[in-house]
């Protein structure tokens, strides 16, 4: 689930993504304050978009917020108070986690990437990185696999000039930062963040 929340260039609106769907493979029900996403094709919530978002609890941010439990809530309470007809999925755990890069060995048969074992918190995961900036020892972004990211990008596991790679580590640009630097490299995260974490908290 990717939350966004710019009041700024938007109003007060949440705009909550559950999936990426097309334009022209999706239908809009307003329900209040809600509008809610469906699949054409399977009917299944893709998306909402919240009307004055903070009438149902804090929000705070600018660009791509955590889905922490108070945005957790509030979704619920903005669904449940618009009485929303169907179920719509709130994932508990964030698809972007803090990871710490434990290992870093050049790709065999590309001199540009790396071949990172990098640890989540609950698994250890093997990501080809692309990025000249990553190294040992660093705690990074990391989009599980699975995750949307905010460019409607789906990531899954994959292979990389022959080599697995399971999930991603970002750069600031790619998680829709405000200002992020144009230059290519990950986001390198401060110490303070904790391993497993939800990374979008401590951007």
């Amino acid at each position: 689930m990717n939350v966004f929340y710019n009041p700024n260039a938007l109003g007060d609106v949440l705009l909550v993504a559950f999936e990426e769907v097309k334009k022209d493979e999706r239908i809009v029900r307003t329900y209040g304050d809600v509008a809610v996403l469906l699949h054409t094709a399977s009917n299944q919530v893709c998306g909402l978009n919240i009307f004055h978002a903070s009438h149902y609890g804090k929000v705070s941010g600018n660009g791509m917020i955590p889905a922490d439990e108070a945005i957790r809530e509030l979704i619920q309470k903005a669904v449940t108070s618009n009485k929303v007809e169907g179920e719509v999925p709130v994932p508990q755990a964030s698809s972007f986690v803090v990871g710490y890069v434990k290992e870093k060995k050049k790709h065999p048969e590309a001199d540009k990437l790396s071949i990172c074992q990098v640890d989540t918190g609950e698994d250890t995961l093997q990501i080809v990185c692309g990025a000249p900036n990553v190294a040992t020892g660093q705690k990074v972004p990391v989009a599980l696999p699975g995750a949307f990211m905010p460019s409607g990008m789906k990531i899954e596991d994959t292979e990389l000039r022959g080599v697995p790679s399971s999930g991603m580590i970002c750069a600031a640009r790619e998680l829709a930062q405000p200002n992020a630097s144009k230059e290519k490299g990950i986001l390198v995260l401060d110490e303070s963040a904790p391993v497993g974490g939800d990374a979008i908290a401590h951007l």
